[in-house]
């Protein structure tokens, strides 16, 4: 985990004596950006995410970052590396080098579809939420949760298998709320790190004695589900018009009527979307529910139920 990354010809970087050659930028956030890489010896390409820390807090949650990444080797989690924290004048960057994944991520899929007026049919949805899923239960097992499951957080491989990333959110799963200031200082928490439109109800409004576990990533991952469905998220539109996720997401969510899904894929939906975490489901049972969903065999339609 911890090479040495630093910067050396112009156009070009070197990690543990390995050159590597700076091509395009691929996107930018409010803090960060993205470079994708070539590795001039393997002659693979990467992504180098530059994280901009102003002061030690950021540099903490840079390392943060670094530190979830370690913890998972898992098909279905980006993997790290290699990271470093760079010097820029009185402020650093936290370098950390990913696989690229060509394909981009799976909100990328999902509006190319939606651009086309077509959407996501149910044999490729499943075995993405699978992937999906398989990944959340290896973060859950190790007592955390991701916290920002969106779809922009989700990469899809060549195989079209789902890579979560984006760990910087990530935190213990079970948190015991003892005080009303406790309540407000993770529900500003929440407020800065986790997406409005895919932020469960519970981290909106936070009760002064509570406990918050990983079912929050169940909310989010109904709302990822949805958006593969139907071209977008629940509340992505009620976040673009301006008017309130928070009173919206209250109530028991409704499911469009189309014929393009099955019963069963929609009842999965609307136990994910439930406002009370405690009668979520577990990712376990979500994995159950999906293996009864897949194709006996290839070439054959989802099972209907």
């Amino acid at each position: 985990m911890g090479h040495a990354l630093c910067a050396c010809a112009r156009g070009s970087l070197s990690i543990e004596g390995q050159r590597y050659l700076l091509l395009q930028r691929l996107g930018e956030g409010g803090f960060s950006y993205v470079d994708l890489v070539e590795g001039l010896q393997d002659g693979r390409f990467y992504a180098l995410k530059r994280i901009l820390c102003h002061d030690k807090e950021d540099r903490q949650e840079a390392l943060h970052e670094v530190e979830m990444h370690g913890l998972f080797e898992h098909p279905n989690i980006l993997r790290l590396e290699a990271h470093c924290m760079v010097e820029k004048g009185p402020k650093h960057e936290a370098w950390l080098l990913l696989p690229f994944l060509r394909r981009g991520t799976l909100w990328s899929e999902v509006e190319a579809l939606r651009d086309k007026g077509t959407f996501l049919p149910e044999e490729r949805i499943v075995p993405i939420l699978l992937g999906i899923c398989r990944g959340l239960q290896a973060i859950h097992a190790k007592g955390y949760a991701h916290r920002d499951l969106k779809p922009t957080n989700v990469l899809l491989d060549d195989e079209e298998q789902p890579v979560l990333m984006d760990l910087g959110s990530m935190n213990r799963a079970r948190i015991e709320v003892k005080s009303s200031r406790e309540a407000m200082a993770l529900q500003d928490w929440a407020a800065q790190r986790c997406t409005i439109s895919y932020r469960a109800p519970e981290l909106f409004t936070v009760e002064s004695h509570c406990v918050i576990d990983e079912r929050t990533d169940i909310w989010s991952l109904g709302c990822v589900l949805y958006c593969m469905m139907f071209g977008e998220g629940p509340y992505d539109l009620i976040f673009q018009k301006g008017d309130s996720v928070a009173l919206a997401v209250q109530n028991q969510i409704r499911v469009p009527a189309n014929g393009r899904y099955s019963a069963a894929l929609e009842c999965l939906l609307s136990s994910m979307m439930v406002v009370n975490p405690q009668d979520r489901p577990h990712v376990s049972h979500i994995l159950d529910q999906l293996e009864g969903l897949q194709p006996a065999s290839s070439g054959q339609d989802t099972t209907r139920i």
